[in-house]
């Protein structure tokens, strides 16, 4: 995805987790769209970093993706688990057909991309250094709120 592009559509998700949450949701907020993965030790690690974020930015509203990446990764009440065991308490979809993922042209977990008020993407980060990486954007994104 390129910067500055329209946040594609949120649909074909197998299972909603705390609400479900369509494009129209989020229209005139600033939006983060994390995808992660239950095999994944490197998301699991940032679940309570991204919490922390979610607490310190209500301004913000958080999405959770999870993103398959083996057969195993597509059971549901497993994720569920997660959800609850990291007290991930933002909607959280299920995408085992990968119709968000492709959507958002995404390969990487953990992923961030972060969208304006406007629905345009403003930044995308992935990787260990991820969420680090998001801060700087993130408070210009809520600077231009003023």
């Amino acid at each position: 995805m390129r910067l500055r592009t329209e946040m594609p559509e949120i649909k074909g998700i197998t299972e909603w987790v705390n609400g479900e949450v369509t494009n129209e949701d989020l229209k005139g907020q600033p939006v983060i769209v994390h995808f992660w993965s239950i095999s994944c030790h490197m998301c699991k690690k940032s679940l309570p970093e991204v919490n922390k974020m979610r607490e310190e930015y209500p301004q913000i509203k958080f999405v959770g993706i999870h993103m398959p990446r083996s057969e195993k990764d597509t059971d549901v009440d497993a994720v569920k688990e997660t959800i609850v065991k990291y007290e991930l308490k933002h909607p959280q979809g299920i995408d085992n057909s990968h119709s968000v993922v492709d959507a958002f042209e995404n390969e990487f977990v953990p992923a961030f991309y972060l969208f304006d008020a406007n629905g345009l993407l403003r930044h995308r980060s992935a990787g260990e250094k991820a969420l680090s990486m998001l801060k700087r954007p993130l408070e210009r994104v809520l600077g231009e709120l003023e």
